[in-house]
C-alpha cells in the first residue's frame, strides 16, 4: 500500500487526492473483474463473431486466448500481418478443433486511416455480422508538451480517437440490424484524469471516452450495450514475452 501511495506522489498527485483515486482504482478492479468473469462465461460467447483490434498486443492477445477456448468466432485485428500469423499459430495449436473455430485475420492500423472503409468491410465479411468488438488498441506517449509536434498530436488521435470510432461506426449498422451487440473501449484511467507529460495522450482518452459513453445511451434503444474499462497502470512484460524489469516501486509510473 505505501508503494501505491509513494506511485501517486511521484506523480504529482497531491495527498489529499490520494485516497479518492485509491476507491476509485480499487472499485475499477472490483467492476472490470465481474465483467471479465460475466463476458468469460462460454455459454454468452460461444458462437459468438468477436473483433479484437490490436490482437498482437499483450492485452489483446490474452483477451483472444480467452474468447477462442470459449468458443468465440475470432475477427484478429493488428498492425504487423507476421504478429497476426504468430497468434493464430498459438491459438489454434493450443485448443480443440472440435470446440473452438478458426481465427479470422484482418490487417488494420490505425495510424494509415485511408484504407479503413475496406477494413471495415472485409470486418463485416467475415462472418456477415459482429456480436461483440473490443476496442483495444491504443498508442501511448509521455513527454513534454513543447517537444511534441502537431503531427504527433494527430498520430495519436488517429490510434486512439479517430480509429476506434470510425471503426465503432462502420459495424454499427449490421448491429442496429439485428437489434444486439456490444461495444467493449479498452480505454485507461487518463481518460477520466490528467497527468502531466501525457497531454496528448490524456485528451485522445477524454475524446474517446466521451463518444462511447455518448454511444451508450444512443444505441440502447436497440439492445446494443457499450461498456468501457478504464485501467491504471499496466506492468507490461517486454516483446520477447519476458517480464518486466521496472522495480516494484517504480511501476506505477514507468509502466503503462
Amino acid at each position: 500500500m505505501n508503494s501505491i501511495f509513494l506511485g501517486f506522489q511521484k506523480m504529482g498527485v497531491p495527498s489529499v487526492m490520494v485516497l479518492p483515486l485509491l476507491i476509485v482504482v480499487f472499485a475499477g478492479v472490483y467492476y472490470v473483474y465481474n465483467e471479465v468473469m460475466r463476458f468469460m462465461s462460454k455459454s454468452m460467447v460461444r458462437n459468438k463473431v468477436v473483433v479484437i483490434t490490436d490482437a498482437v498486443s499483450g492485452m489483446g492477445s490474452e483477451c483472444a486466448r480467452l474468447f477462442h477456448e470459449g468458443g468465440a468466432r475470432l475477427v484478429l485485428c493488428g498492425p504487423s500481418w507476421d504478429k497476426l500469423e504468430s497468434l493464430y499459430d498459438s491459438l489454434c495449436s493450443g485448443s480443440d478443433p472440435s470446440k473452438t473455430f478458426t481465427p479470422k485475420l484482418v490487417l488494420l492500423d490505425f495510424s494509415d486511416m485511408e484504407n479503413i472503409s475496406d477494413v471495415i468491410t472485409e470486418i463485416g465479411e467475415c462472418y456477415g455480422c459482429v456480436d461483440v468488438l473490443i476496442c483495444n488498441s491504443s498508442m501511448k506517449v509521455k513527454a513534454p508538451v513543447q517537444n511534441l509536434s502537431l503531427e504527433m498530436d494527430k498520430t495519436v488521435m488517429d490510434v486512439n480517437y479517430f480509429g476506434p470510432i470510425t471503426l465503432a461506426k462502420g459495424v454499427l449498422p449490421l448491429m442496429i440490424t439485428r437489434r444486439m451487440g456490444q461495444f467493449v473501449l479498452v480505454n485507461s484511467i487518463q481518460g477520466k484524469l490528467a497527468l502531466p507529460f501525457r497531454t496528448c495522450y490524456a485528451a485522445s482518452k477524454h475524446a474517446v471516452q466521451a463518444f462511447f459513453d455518448c454511444l451508450r445511451a444512443e444505441v440502447e434503444e436497440y439492445g446494443i450495450s457499450v461498456s468501457t474499462i478504464s485501467h491504471t497502470f499496466i506492468n507490461a512484460v517486454a516483446e520477447n514475452g519476458a517480464p518486466s524489469q521496472t522495480p516494484s516501486t517504480n511501476r506505477l509510473w514507468a509502466c503503462e
